[in-house]
């Protein structure tokens, strides 16, 4: 009989061992701690120990995934009501990039809108924007993270060091199926700030609250 066929008939005669108790003592079983022998039921005890074991650090890890979540929903809603708090349109732009600096530690922030109303032409984030730029935020269906492949975006900062890795966020009219009017970018020197296996739905947020925000400074 080989022990496929063993395997099969305990599966299938689960009263065996309470029949023979005697051999849950009596059968040694290799152990992967310190290579000792051990019965039936202190290897069953192992296993089930090593089984919790992993138990709780899986517990551990969406304890601490939980806690950084709660973290960056908190500093959303600080930059959310501080958007709220703007006193004016003119001041909204500002504030918003502002408000990620240093409520999400975020080194370099910018934007830039188009199709803005006369009374904005000339502010600072009404600068001219390249059509390659533009086609560039229009094709966008998703926020990019990664390295900065010489982005003209990157080019809008101000006193900037050299930047590293680049978060681009389109900003649309009507939400994600909408018309892009502006993009949103945040900058490191840092190349691993921003990294391609980065999860954007978060980022995704951002582009959509901070859309909402400005399309009142628009034509």
């Amino acid at each position: 009989m080989d022990s496929n066929a063993v395997a099969d008939y305990l599966l299938s005669h689960p009263q065996f061992f309470e029949e023979h108790a005697e051999l849950l003592s009596q059968v040694r079983l290799s152990s992967v701690l310190g290579g000792r022998t051990l019965s039936l039921q202190e290897r069953q005890v192992d296993v089930m120990r090593e089984k919790l074991k992993a138990m709780e650090l899986r517990l551990v890890e969406l304890m601490r995934i939980g806690q950084e979540n709660d973290d960056i929903t908190h500093k959303f809603q600080l930059w959310t009501r501080d958007l709220l708090r703007a006193r004016n349109d003119v001041d909204l732009p500002h504030t918003l990039t502002a408000g990620l600096q240093s409520t999400f530690n975020v080194p370099h922030v910018t934007l830039r809108l188009w199709g803005v109303a006369e009374e904005f032409a000339h502010a600072w984030f009404a600068a001219p924007v390249s059509d390659d730029s533009r086609l560039f935020a229009g094709g966008m269906t998703v926020p990019f993270c990664g390295p900065n492949n010489d982005f003209e975006a990157t080019t809008w900062f101000e006193d900037a060091p050299a930047i590293a890795s680049v978060a681009l966020i389109p900003l649309r009219a009507d939400g994600s199926e909408g018309k892009a009017f502006g993009l949103l970018v945040l900058g490191s020197s840092d190349a691993n700030r921003f990294s391609a296996d980065m999860a954007t739905d978060f980022l995704d947020s951002i582009g959509k609250t901070a859309s909402a925000a400005l399309a009142s400074l628009l034509d």
